[in-house]
């Protein structure tokens, strides 16, 4: 149990078990670039659940990319088929032969998978949640849970011996991915600003109709195009979006990474796509509810969050409730605070 480990040779073979979410696998991207530079020679895979793996697909720093369709194996119980898919994947993962193994997701499913590598080192979270901290041999205590996720995981990062900077985000994106943005787009020399009304939790979603709001100033203000960008949770959002090009379930990982990289401003509820314009620096507007901007914030721009300025609003929030009743945290954020911090960000003075 002694941190940090000391490895008489470098692990040969190393597995991040990280499946989801899409802003998770953002947040972990420092350590997969500081465990390549501790351990140049290793082989490194990533556990990934297949809708987040087209952030990791050609990484320079990663040798493999092991997709786990959780909701295909999650029918094991009742479905013989997928029950033995499930078999089947965890003698893959022995045969791997993994001698490390990094638990981020700090869940009893993810320390189940780590057990199951057979793995001698399997490193965790003391506080993994469900029990996940019985199936690892060390374990990281985390003193508070006010704490960024990304610096959450660098204490795992360093129990291995990592340093725990630089912080780098590195998307493996190419230049077909942005060729295919720049003809959606339409003309190279367009500005525009991306507007992200999805969010996997309905209480994280600023209602659609603000958005809305914001198309006619970012146009007269700023002079900046309003494109629509997400995936299936932000499709139906963007029909209540008008006078805005709807790029909505058009691309893909990657290509809307390249939307993104190439955006003169971002706005967006606390979601995956959120955090991978954080990472890109790119000038941000993140709109916060129902979860902590301390811990799951755009990381190191704190001055990019906007939150509903109330007392009601203080008395609940951040509750991460999934589901509310009155969603006030949200609905009483009208777009003038948002539109000031445009111009923060924009470097603009009304």
């Amino acid at each position: 149990m002694t941190l940090p480990i000391e490895f008489p040779s470098p692990p040969r073979r190393i597995l991040i078990i990280k499946p989801s979410s899409l802003g998770d696998v953002v947040h972990t991207l420092p350590v997969l670039r500081l465990l390549r530079r501790r351990f140049p020679e290793s082989h490194i895979a990533w556990l990934v659940a297949p809708h987040c793996a087209g952030l990791l697909q050609n990484h320079p720093d990663l040798n493999e990319v092991i997709r786990f369709d959780r909701r295909r194996f999650g029918s094991a119980w009742h479905n013989p088929k997928a029950l033995l898919s499930l078999y089947q994947f965890h003698r893959d993962l022995r045969r791997h032969q993994f001698d490390l193994t990094i638990d981020l997701q700090g869940l009893f499913r993810s320390g189940w998978l780590s057990w199951q590598t057979g793995a001698p080192i399997r490193l965790g979270f003391a506080n993994a949640r469900e029990l996940g901290w019985l199936f690892y041999t060390h374990r990281v205590p985390i003193e508070t849970t006010e704490i960024h996720a990304v610096d959450r995981y660098l204490k795992l990062a360093a129990a291995v011996g990592c340093a725990t900077e630089p912080v780098e985000f590195h998307f493996p994106i190419t230049d077909a991915d942005r060729a295919y943005v720049k003809d959606l787009i339409g003309d190279a020399d367009r500005r525009y600003a991306v507007l992200l009304p999805g969010a996997n939790w309905p209480t994280k979603r600023w209602p659609p109709e603000r958005f809305a709001e914001l198309v006619g100033p970012l146009s007269d203000r700023f002079g900046l195009q309003s494109v629509v960008a997400g995936g299936s949770d932000a499709a139906e959002l963007a029909s209540h979006i008008s006078r805005a090009l709807n790029l909505t379930n058009r691309t893909t990982v990657p290509q809307l990474v390249a939307l993104l990289e190439s955006a003169d401003l971002v706005i967006a509820n606390d979601s995956g796509p959120m955090h991978i314009a954080a990472a890109l620096n790119r000038p941000l507007v993140a709109v916060f509810g129902p979860t902590n901007p301390v811990r799951t914030g755009p990381y190191a721009h704190a001055e990019c969050v906007v939150r509903a300025m109330d007392k009601s609003v203080d008395e609940c929030a951040p509750c991460y409730q999934k589901h509310c009743k009155h969603n006030r945290c949200l609905r009483q954020l009208h777009i003038e605070p948002v539109l000031r911090a445009i111009h923060r960000q924009l470097g603009i003075r009304s």
